[in-house]
């Protein structure tokens, strides 16, 4: 598959998942579901598909397992997409839309750029999201973890 396609695949279910959880998620998944009824899969069954996996989000937010959870369920719609796009490249055009009216916006003030989040469980400590690094010097208070 085309990278950029992966890209969008990528992107893609992640957004998807991250609105899952929200109260947008019903406007985005009806787009989802008129997505695949490209390729004539039975949008009942998407339908139940994506509820369930709502579903085990939501009940999952604040435990042990919301990341692995979380991890699983995009990976799922990952591979769906993928095949979609496989099978019908002309809906890449649409997904894209999808994803730019759904994706979190940058600040006001704020022009293009990255959007780095992390979701899923606590960090107590620094997150690094890039390429390569060098020459970091972390400073620490030195307090623990509340759970160490």
């Amino acid at each position: 598959m085309d990278p950029e396609l992966g890209m969008l695949v990528g992107t893609g279910a992640t957004t998807m998942v991250g609105l899952m959880v929200t109260d947008t998620w019903e406007q985005a998944k009806l787009r989802l579901l008129r997505l695949f009824a490209r390729e004539g899969a039975d949008a009942t069954a998407i339908d139940s598909e994506l509820n369930a996996s709502r579903a085990t989000l939501t009940a999952a937010a604040g435990t042990p397992d919301e990341e692995d959870l979380t991890s699983d369920v995009t990976a799922t719609l990952r591979l769906r997409l993928r095949r979609l796009l496989e099978q019908h490249p002309e809906a890449a055009e649409e997904l894209r839309l999808l994803v730019e009216e759904f994706a979190p916006k940058a600040p006001s003030g704020e022009t293009g750029g990255v959007i780095n989040s992390i979701t899923g469980g606590r960090q107590y400590g620094p997150v690094f999201q890039g390429r390569s690094f060098s020459n970091l010097t972390i400073h620490s208070s030195g307090t623990p973890a509340p759970d160490q």
